[in-house]
């Protein structure tokens, strides 16, 4: 079993979009095993997104994902990287497939209603930049 790392975004969040797009993690067969609501300050929103401070889009990214709250997530299950990115559809929802969240949701490039972790290495990173061990509940049950 691997663990990725799911962000609803601010514009999910003001729609009151979380439990619906619960649901779909959930009937895709994750299980969510770690979920917080917060507010990323600018700060924290460049920490996260460094990777991509040389970008253009970086200083729109971090304004963005501070505008308002946003629900960060641990998933569980098997190849859930993959099956999340999946299930999350292409970045620009107008070329998403049907069924995707970006699809259903997603409003543009940017307010694409979620992210997801692209590796397993960067699914660590991730985790970790927003979760302690002891907040995540790794025990998946029957």
């Amino acid at each position: 079993m691997e663990q990725t790392l799911s962000i609803i975004k601010p514009d999910a969040v003001k729609r009151g979009l979380t439990g619906e797009i619960n649901t779909l993690i959930e009937k895709n067969k994750m299980r969510i095993v770690a979920q917080k609501m917060l507010h990323l300050s600018l700060v924290d929103a460049k920490g996260f997104y460094f990777v991509h401070k040389e970008r253009a889009f970086f200083n729109d990214l971090c304004e963005y994902m501070t505008s308002g709250p946003i629900v960060v997530q641990v998933l569980m299950g098997k190849n859930v990287i993959r099956n999340y990115r999946n299930l999350m559809g292409a970045t620009n929802p107008t070329n998403a497939d049907d069924g995707t969240i970006r699809k259903k949701y997603g409003l543009s490039v940017e307010e694409n209603s979620v992210h997801g972790s692209d590796s397993k290495e960067n699914s660590e990173i991730e985790i970790n930049f927003f979760f302690s061990k002891r907040e995540i509940f790794n025990h998946l049950g029957s």
